[in-house]
């Protein structure tokens, strides 16, 4: 189930989780990493929805099925992240993110901290640099950008198998989904996410704040998450033993774990 928002002139594709927005009940807003779309939150997003959630988890710009050009700052996409959340009529909302999306909500919880309540934000850092060959191959559009996004995003468990989900293979799937971004999409992506200090952003976030990250993530170790939670507020660090870079395929049950410990016990706390 999807919704269609306009932001700025153009369509905007928004999954709900498989279940109608409802007046009165909480929101929750998903937004994806560098090259893919919302597809890559399609369990998580699922199961906060079925919990009494409204969910919104778009495409980005010129991602997916949204129109557009990718937006090319992260402030430009936190930006739109807060016209998502006017277009929908949600005054407030938890923000769950993975990797440049974690960026995204870094910066948008900064400049409006009063419209989120809670973020979790998976394979985040303060900053991410991203390597001259990756970005020069993502600047051609040529397939070796994926191929060092897969080789460096997962784990050493992942390269070998073993998926909760039966009869999917994780590197492949990531493939297919880098595979279907239209050309320039992750060369923009990955340059906002390099250009950003999310480290300044995230001295103003008031949330309370929650990283999940892999043991083995080589794209945000976990002494770059370290860093961040150093300058939140309000946060904490859990370490997935293990894991790489690409959690939501790594360890969707480990993140449905977090999400009900931070997000919905979270809210019934506060």
């Amino acid at each position: 189930m999807a919704v269609q928002y306009t932001i700025n002139g153009q369509s905007v594709h928004v999954a709900t989780g498989g279940r109608a927005h409802v007046a009165g009940r909480p929101w929750a807003l998903f937004l994806h990493g560098a090259g893919f779309d919302h597809t890559a939150f399609a369990l998580q997003s699922r199961w906060l929805a079925f919990r009494g959630w409204n969910v919104l988890s778009p495409d980005l710009p010129g991602h997916g099925r949204s129109a557009g050009t990718p937006l090319t700052s992260i402030g430009a996409m936190a930006q739109w992240s807060l016209q998502l959340l006017d277009a929908a009529g949600a005054e407030t909302a938890v923000g769950i993110g993975h990797s440049m999306g974690s960026l995204i909500l870094l910066e948008a919880a900064a400049q409006s901290s009063h419209r989120f309540t809670r973020l979790l934000l998976i394979g985040a850092a303060g900053k991410m640099p991203v390597h001259p060959d990756l970005l020069d191959a993502a600047l051609r559009n040529h397939h070796d950008a994926i191929d060092m996004m897969n080789l460096w995003g997962h784990g050493h468990a992942a390269g070998m198998g073993g998926s909760r989900a039966p009869g999917v293979w994780m590197v492949g799937a990531s493939e297919r989904i880098l595979e279907r971004a239209a050309p320039g999409v992750l060369h923009a992506d990955l340059s906002a996410c390099a250009a950003f200090d999310g480290l300044a952003a995230a001295t103003r976030v008031s949330a309370p704040t929650l990283l999940v990250s892999g043991e083995r993530d080589m794209m945000t170790p976990v002494r770059n998450a370290k860093a961040l939670v150093s300058q939140l507020p309000h946060a904490s660090l859990r370490i997935l033993p293990g894991a790489g870079h690409m959690l939501l395929a790594e360890c969707p049950n480990d993140l449905v774990t977090a999400m009900g410990d931070w997000i919905v016990a979270g809210a019934s706390r506060a």
